[in-house]
């Protein structure tokens, strides 16, 4: 209740909110919402201009650039998200068990998570496309193996600040079970952190993706993605600059979009944040009514 409590103080925050309500909804319901089919080739049409039947124009084969737009939401963003997921889950399981029980399980887990981390992240993934070669499928694989370890660390400092805590060592000594304990102390208290780290990945992962189907070792043509769609743009990126423009502009506004909730999140959960904003809002305030008395007792 307090997150959106404070979310509706932020206009931006809502804004970005709306933005990828949206575009979650158009991506899940693509088939519903898409007016022509995205694969469908036209070349009467190559090149065509915008118009009440193409609100955005044809592309070089002559298909509806708004339609693949629509479709290219499932592989850019719901797709990343699935992975953000499956990432999320495999580190937070591993880093609340690293984190809480210590001693040799987390030695162990930490060793592996210096394996992941010490590659690059570009470089894991473009090691793991050149051994199962490139499509989608391969991304993803590629972004989990990349992200779990990554998370895993983070969520394990974050309840190894949690578990030291007075109310968390009574239970122990009450016979609480550790399982109870994660659930009801540790989770909970850890959830403002596991949702702004979460929210925060997303932006980079989309970036990510949409580089590598511009590369070509993403999503394979017909299929629609807004990395694949700039780079289909570029060969007459200076006779048609229009066609870049769509997918440009939708990866700016939808990673922009995250960025921007993600940093409310942030502000909404942490009280910390929360009270010096308040502050640097009150001082002014609170020199003006100094300076009306000081006028005042004149």
């Amino acid at each position: 209740m307090r997150l959106f409590k404070n979310l509706n103080k932020d206009w931006l925050a809502i804004l970005s909110l709306i933005i990828v309500a949206v575009t979650i909804i158009f991506g899940i319901f693509a088939p519903l919402l898409s007016p022509h089919d995205p694969e469908e080739v036209n070349m009467q049409l190559r090149y065509a201009a915008s118009s009440w039947e193409y609100l955005l124009g044809n592309d070089h084969l002559g298909r509806c650039i708004l339609s693949r737009l629509i479709y290219g939401i499932r592989p850019s963003v719901l797709w990343v998200l699935v992975a953000l997921l499956v990432s999320i889950i495999i580190g937070a399981t591993l880093g609340f068990i690293s984190g809480y029980f210590r001693g040799k399980v987390d030695t162990f887990i930490m060793r592996i998570c210096d394996v992941m981390l010490s590659f690059p992240g570009y470089v894991m993934t473009l090691a793991v496309v050149g051994v199962l070669g490139v499509g989608l499928e391969n991304i993803i694989i590629a972004f989990i193996l990349m992200k779990w370890a990554w998370f895993a660390r983070v969520f394990r400092t974050s309840v190894m600040q949690y578990a030291e805590l007075d109310y968390v060592k009574f239970s122990k000594a009450a016979g609480i079970s550790d399982v109870k304990i994660i659930y009801k102390h540790i989770i909970l208290v850890t959830f403002p952190d596991i949702a702004v780290i979460s929210s925060s990945s997303i932006g980079s992962m989309i970036l990510q993706l949409s580089g590598f189907s511009f590369l070509g070792l993403g999503i394979q043509a017909p299929n629609a993605e807004w990395g694949m769609m700039l780079n289909e743009a570029r060969k007459v990126m200076f006779s048609r600059p229009e066609l870049m423009l769509a997918p440009g502009l939708a990866i700016i506004i939808v990673v922009s979009a995250f960025n921007f909730l993600s940093d409310a999140i942030q502000v909404a959960l942490d009280p910390k944040l929360t009270i010096s904003k308040d502050k640097v809002q009150a001082i002014p305030a609170a020199s003006k009514i100094k300076r009306q008395e000081e006028e005042v007792a004149k």
